[in-house]
């Protein structure tokens, strides 16, 4: 994205809703974020937005300039998401795209940078933006044989029976990720969207539970297919639990069961000022791979 001042005339980029269930419109739009990914590393579109831009949710856009699409964004609950083809970058496409969107918004706006990228700074200050949080993407390798994994005496760990344990986990999830904008506002409703998705397997998500049967946390691992990577995808623990070694059972569980799953290395993300997090991951051989910037204005 580029900061510079928008272009003018009949090669200006031009904006109109899309309608994702128009299948030209669709791959137009998602192949711009398959151009962006594929140039940058990273989706400019995260697992939230392409469900909430399917669930009607939010509101999906294409950005034509000359008679094709160079860019697509989605606006919507006070989000916003922006990607340019990188062939179409450094021409003030996402500053005329940003002017467009952002004049009919009242109140507060966020919007995601995936990736530390300076003219996504430049073009967040320029409408008034500011950084507010840092999201680290971290990566280790995994070893050719699973380790043996030790549960705590008095512990069992299970796999997610959907329909069963829904309500349970979205509950203690809740409870877990009570300070946290995204994951802690989970619903039953997103977690049923993510069951539908085809790369949901009930046996990824590990429970465990107490000696009275009681859920006290929870290893959930993604593996898309053919991915080499898979990723731990949400790990919690019960406040009242804590101290008592479970987060790293919990881990060691998960990257087990990515291993069994023929991954060879293992994801996950985390805020960048997850104190208690951070040194159980980097104790496990975690490194950075990258970082993803949350802005604010309002």
């Amino acid at each position: 994205m580029s900061a510079s001042p928008p272009p003018s005339g009949p090669d200006a980029a031009r904006l109109s809703a899309a309608d994702l269930g128009d299948p030209g419109q669709r791959e137009a739009f998602f192949g711009v974020a398959d151009a962006a990914r594929a140039a940058d590393g990273a989706d400019p579109f995260n697992e939230q937005t392409r469900l909430d831009v399917d669930s009607g949710r939010r509101t999906p856009y294409l950005v034509r300039a000359a008679g094709r699409v160079v860019g697509a964004a989605v606006l919507g609950g006070g989000e916003l998401d922006l990607a340019v083809l990188p062939s179409d970058r450094r021409r003030g496409v996402a500053t005329r795209v940003a002017e467009a969107l952002l004049g009919d918004v009242d109140g507060p706006v966020t919007a995601w940078a995936h990736g530390d990228d300076p003219a996504a700074a430049r073009l967040a200050g320029r409408f008034g933006f500011e950084r507010v949080r840092t999201l680290l993407k971290l990566g280790t390798p995994l070893d050719a044989e699973p380790q043996t994994v030790e549960i705590p005496a008095g512990y069992e760990l299970t796999a997610l029976r959907p329909g069963l344990d829904d309500e349970e986990w979205v509950a203690l999830n809740a409870r877990v990720f009570a300070g946290h904008p995204e994951q802690g506002a989970l619903t039953v409703d997103d977690l049923q969207a993510r069951q539908a998705e085809p790369w949901f397997d009930a046996g990824d998500v590990l429970l465990l539970r107490d000696g009275s049967g009681r859920l006290v946390g929870y290893d959930w691992v993604k593996v898309e297919a053919g991915a080499a990577a898979g990723e731990i995808y949400v790990l919690g623990v019960a406040p009242e639990e804590a101290g008592r070694g479970l987060g790293r059972a919990l881990l060691a569980a998960g990257l087990w069961r990515l291993r069994d799953r023929g991954c060879t290395e293992a994801e996950l993300y985390v805020e960048g000022d997850n104190a208690a997090a951070l040194p159980l991951y980097r104790s496990a051989g975690f490194a950075d791979r990258s970082v993803d910037v949350h802005y604010r204005r309002g």
